[in-house]
């Protein structure tokens, strides 16, 4: 079993590096826009040099990029042992750490190196569950976790037996894919709730027209100014003539909710056969729930999770001008 440290670096996107890294006895990291790394002592060197050149990087991308190059230059330790990986093929290359850090001027792209003594390779549908769960970290660079890194050496060794064909998904492995799903399932759900928090109340507005409209009815924002209780209004004609007349109420104020006051106030400037939808990223108190739903009319309240859901829901009905507002992008993932 190994005793020292195992660490993963990426061959660019899609592995396109892979077969150079092989077969020229090296991993490389990009960044030649810092130049030679070698005169940079500890992590805020890196993140010093990384913000001086891409100063558009926010913050947390600017320190995982140099936290990575500070591994990659301060951290490895030649004799340590090292993979790349080749998504087409699905084999890992294995090998061991060859030479100090390298700023190879030579080279058009990937200028930051390590020699690599190459030794073999190993096939991810050999690996369990477990280790290629924890190879599937997007970082570029990152250190394998222990018992992933005995597993290969392990393989590398031809210890364990090597699979002819990939078998079918055992009740571990989908237990496990189910789990990473969920997990990022909630992260994402996380990160659309957030940047609908960070819109502005007119385009929170214009958001929630465009959810109606994906739903098949016509809107009528109000102008800016007293709208007597109304920002929107949703109908089948989009004139409010025809049943059902949707007034809608947006109230964009993140950790503030809405109260009983705020509710009674929609209600009161309400038609008999009006149906009415009150938004709140703030949410709503126990008393303003219980308002509406004592109200004479149907009152629906929406907070920040019932609009996120919603729009999930809907989004690819939803027209380009309100899919702008919050771009997301479709992941599929194996069932």
């Amino acid at each position: 079993m190994t005793k020292k440290p195992m660490w993963m670096v990426r061959a660019d996107v899609g592995g396109r590096l892979f077969d150079d890294f092989k077969a020229q006895g090296v991993v490389a990291i990009g960044w030649h826009s810092l130049n030679d790394l070698s005169s940079l002592k500890t992590r805020e060197d890196f993140l010093a040099a990384v913000a001086k050149a891409r100063p558009d990087l926010r913050r947390m991308q600017a320190s995982m990029s140099a936290s990575q190059a500070y591994r990659f230059v301060r951290e490895m330790v030649a004799g340590e042992r090292m993979l790349t990986y080749d998504p087409s093929g699905r084999v890992y290359a294995v090998g061991t750490i060859a030479s100090d850090y390298i700023y190879d001027r030579t080279r058009e792209e990937f200028r930051n190196v390590r020699k690599v003594k190459w030794e073999g390779n190993v096939a991810r549908d050999q690996l369990s569950v477990a280790t290629r769960n924890s190879l599937g970290a997007i970082s570029t660079l990152f250190q394998v976790p222990t018992e992933a890194a005995e597993e290969i050496e392990r393989l590398l060794n031809g210890k364990l037996p090597i699979a002819e064909e990939p078998a079918e998904m055992d009740e571990e492995e989908k237990s496990g894919v189910d789990e990473i799903f969920k997990d990022n399932q909630n992260k994402a759900f996380e990160f659309i709730k957030d940047k609908i928090s960070r819109l502005d109340w007119e385009e929170l507005q214009e958001l929630v027209a465009g959810l109606l409209r994906a739903m098949g009815y016509k809107t009528r924002i109000s102008p800016s100014g007293s709208d007597r209780g109304k920002d929107i209004v949703a109908s089948p004609d989009g004139f409010g003539f025809e049943n059902p007349r949707i007034v809608v109420e947006v109230k964009h104020r993140p950790g503030s909710s809405m109260g009983s006051q705020e509710i009674r106030s929609f209600l009161g400037g309400r038609h008999k056969d009006d149906k009415g939808l009150y938004v709140s990223t703030g949410g709503f108190s126990k008393e303003a729930r219980y308002e509406a739903e004592r109200a004479s009319i149907p009152v629906t309240l929406m907070d920040l999770d019932d609009l996120a859901k919603a729009i999930l829901e809907h989004y690819e009905k939803m027209d380009a001008d309100s899919q702008r507002l919050i771009p997301l992008r479709k992941v599929y993932w194996p069932s």
